[in-house]
């Protein structure tokens, strides 16, 4: 992100005001222990939504000793995010930004705390890292920045001291709200709180320990816009694709996708990432190559199978529905399941009118909802 760099690299830093520097203080230093800090989090809660922030006091005890100390006294609780570059980074934290009639001196507050505590820690997607006055690198304090996106050009020289873990949706969405040139939001986005918490364990993956005929033991209830398409799972024959798509279902990363390919005769497809919005962080975690289960099932009409770039091992998230006996597609894509219920919305949506393989009009996929085995 070539002109994200140049504004940055033109400031000298993600943004103090050059023209009033902070007064020099006396360096911070954290009386918490090591085994005090570890394994904390900072929620941060905002206006435009909450996003997770896991502390390194490994890499930088007294920035995120400091960073602690200011969350629980409830410093940053009403300042702003006053400076934002899309798909850059926010930064905030000024304890000056509380106050709307400040609004020309944000990015001058609260440095000239801490020295630096810089590693080899890169500056990447999710990075949490201090602000610090221009040329002095000892200065950093209350003002944080989040990279957006990977900022290699900021690579050693400022210290990270975090990393989102939770909610670079909110950091992203924030970091496109509207701005001046100079990346001043037009309008507040506050921090409501900062509040530390121990991390808790890590939530177990859906359908993880499932066994095959426990996976096939679910349905699947494709909604459209056509209508309602339900799925027989074939946990027998393709369990780790059943487990994948079961977990992709029920995390929403399906919601509002589109039927993106239509060829009358052969299959619809759905399933592209790219034909809906953004995903959060955890159904990024959940896309994920899956490794080609060829099995015997038969690519007849209302078979459906994963959709792959030219190697079988190379199935994510898009999937097509036969809607006519296909035998050039066995052994070479797998087979997860079958239409036991809608093949008359499957062939409404074989009807549409197509520009090329592209339906001429949206045809959504709203969502796939995951029915459990009744008892």
């Amino acid at each position: 992100m070539a002109l994200v760099l140049a504004i940055l690299l033109a400031a000298g830093q993600p943004a103090a005001n050059r023209q009033r520097p902070q007064p020099a203080a006396a360096p911070f230093t954290t009386t918490l222990s090591q085994a005090e800090m570890s394994n904390k989090q900072a929620v941060v809660n905002t206006t435009a939504g909450t996003f997770v922030i896991d502390l390194k006091p490994e890499l930088a005890p007294n920035h995120v000793g400091y960073f602690m100390k200011l969350a629980a006294e409830g410093a940053y609780d009403r300042t702003v995010f006053h400076r934002v570059i899309r798909l850059g980074i926010i930064q905030g934290g000024d304890p000056l930004s509380k106050n709307p009639a400040k609004a020309s001196a944000y990015g001058t507050g609260g440095l000239g705390v801490l020295k630096a505590e810089i590693t080899s820690e890169r500056a990447t997607r999710g990075a949490v890292a201090a602000v610090i006055q221009p040329g002095k690198p000892d200065s950093a304090g209350a003002q944080f920045f989040v990279c957006v996106t990977d900022q290699p050009a900021l690579d050693g020289k400022y210290t990270i001291f975090g990393r989102v873990s939770e909610g670079l949706d909110v950091v992203t969405k924030l970091s496109e709200s509207d701005a001046s040139a100079d990346g001043k939001p037009t309008s507040r986005v506050e921090i409501l709180s900062v509040t530390i918490r121990d991390t808790p364990p890590p939530e177990p993956e859906p359908f993880a320990a499932a066994t095959p005929a426990e996976l096939g033991s679910h349905r699947a209830i494709l909604d459209t816009s056509a209508g309602p398409i339900t799925i027989e799972l074939l946990g027998d024959k393709a369990p780790e694709h059943v487990r994948n798509f079961l977990r992709l279902a029920q995390s929403g990363v399906y919601d509002a996708m589109a039927f993106h390919r239509v060829v009358r005769g052969f299959a619809i497809q759905t399933g592209a990432v790219t034909s809906r919005g953004p995903l959060t962080d955890k159904q990024h975690k959940y896309v994920r190559q899956v490794k080609a289960e060829l099995n015997d099932v038969k690519h007849v009409k209302g078979i459906v199978s994963m959709a792959h770039g030219g190697d079988p091992n190379t199935a994510m998230t898009s999937f097509f529905i036969v809607t006519a006996d296909a035998p050039s597609l066995d052994g070479k894509y797998t087979a997860f399941g079958r239409v036991i219920d809608g093949m008359q919305v499957v062939e409404a949506i074989e009807r549409a009118e197509v520009n090329g393989e592209t339906p001429s009009n949206r045809i959504e996929l709203k969502s796939v909802r995951v029915v459990p085995p009744s008892k």
